[in-house]
């Protein structure tokens, strides 16, 4: 089904596996539509509780491919030009608007759009070769694909316009210190997935609800409207109910679910 990603499913958690390693996973337009596809089809699996999102090899995505970047402005119209960047930027866009929960397990550069694929996603681990670069300035370029919006509201818009006006490296300390990353493991993929599958392991429509209520653009009074939806939602659901008796008989929940 797939040439440039790899889609697997195993208890619960998709993993999507950018699969170009002898390109250090960096994208064509081949890429892009699978990855619409996989994240499509991980966010309508009722199975799926928890997505990882990596790159093979040494990379996680080193951005869009240089040998599939024609002379742009010579060989596309800007609608052509619009509807190519449009499904870049949708990785990222569905990566947000998701319910299911995302980590991205970062073991080396993510440079371009590929930073802005971590960035998108709900947690980050890193490992000791990762970098996590916004680099479009350094090839005359702004970052389209949601850098300049996600940046910002993760490190604060001081330390993200360094970053994004000089192109300089994210280290894995840096990530882990400005609260990018929530770890730096020698196993990157490992930890991602244990941090995945602790999400997996809560009740899903909390979970769900949780990340839809993470909102910097809500005002408070629009916050608690939302609030008391979802909170009425999961005082309804099965496996609230289930969560409360388990704690109150100190074992662990049990909750009916078919995993993927």
């Amino acid at each position: 089904m797939y040439e440039d990603v790899r889609y697997e499913t195993t208890r619960g958690i998709a993993t999507i596996t950018i699969d170009r390693p002898e390109v250090y996973d960096a994208f064509r337009r081949q890429t892009i539509l699978e990855l619409n596809a996989a994240l499509r089809d991980a966010a309508e699996d009722d199975g799926v509780y928890a997505l990882v999102l990596t790159g093979a090899g040494d990379a996680f995505c080193a951005g869009a491919d240089v040998n599939d970047m024609p002379d742009w402005h010579e060989t596309m119209t800007k609608e052509e030009y619009a509807g190519y960047l449009w499904g870049v930027q949708n990785v990222v866009r569905q990566l947000r608007g998701m319910a299911t929960p995302s980590v991205a397990a970062v073991g080396g550069p993510a440079i371009g759009a590929g930073c802005d694929f971590a960035l998108a996603c709900d947690a980050r681990v890193v490992g000791p070769e990762a970098v996590l670069r916004e680099g479009f300035v350094h090839v005359g370029l702004v970052p389209g694909d949601g850098g300049g919006w996600l940046l910002p509201r993760l490190v604060g818009e001081s330390k993200a316009k360094e970053y994004l006006l000089t192109g300089r490296d994210i280290t894995p300390e840096d990530a882990v210190d400005l609260g990018l990353a929530v770890e730096e493991a020698d196993d990157p993929l490992a930890s991602a997935t244990a941090f995945a599958e602790e999400m997996r392991d809560l009740p899903a429509l909390a979970v769900q609800h949780t990340k839809r209520l993470v909102d910097p653009q809500r005002s408070f009074e629009e916050y608690c409207e939302r609030a008391m939806e979802y909170q009425w939602d999961c005082v309804n659901d099965p496996e609230h109910h289930e969560a409360v008796d388990a704690f109150s008989e100190r074992r662990d929940p049990e909750y009916d679910r078919d995993y993927a």
